[in-house]
């Protein structure tokens, strides 16, 4: 049996933090916004894997208003959903994202963003795709606000 799910996220920019992308810190002369460290990639994955598990979103799982999460790591995050996708007997079948932002350039980042997914989740690299791309200028990453990605998560039996 296999199932998909379908994930989407998207963060503002914010001063004094750092940006994190797939569990990666990225040089940037901003972070983005968000009760977790807001690695707006890693949302979206988790909420791919809740969405082909019919378990609702990240928000619901962790919400910003529990102090718990506050600051936390994504790649916690992400563990504790594949926890549960392990937990209903499926494996990553695999893991497509795209990152929608006009700055920073990802094209030096992304197999080691690659890499750090692949590990959190403790599957081989080649199960996890990571694309960038920017909106040519246009909508509020193409005003370099804040950033977007988007997911497709396969999980088998």
């Amino acid at each position: 049996m296999s199932k998909v799910g379908i994930g989407y996220d998207v963060h503002a920019f914010a001063e004094d933090r750092k940006l994190f992308l797939g569990g990666v810190e990225i040089p940037h002369t901003k972070g983005l916004s968000g009760h977790s460290d807001a690695d707006v990639l890693l949302h979206a994955v988790c909420d791919a894997m809740l969405g082909a598990l019919g378990k609702g979103d990240i928000g619901e799982l962790f919400p910003d208003t529990d102090a718990r999460y506050k600051d936390i790591s994504s790649v916690k995050l992400l563990q504790q959903v594949y926890a549960l996708v392990e937990q209903e007997g499926f494996c990553i079948g695999n893991v497509d994202t795209v990152v929608i932002a006009q700055e920073p350039k990802l094209k030096d980042f992304k197999e080691k963003i690659r890499a750090s997914i692949a590990e959190a989740l403790g599957v081989s690299a080649s199960l996890i795709n990571i694309k960038a791309t920017t909106t040519e200028g246009l909508g509020f990453t193409g005003r370099s606000e804040g950033i977007a990605a988007q997911a497709v998560v396969l999980i088998e039996k």
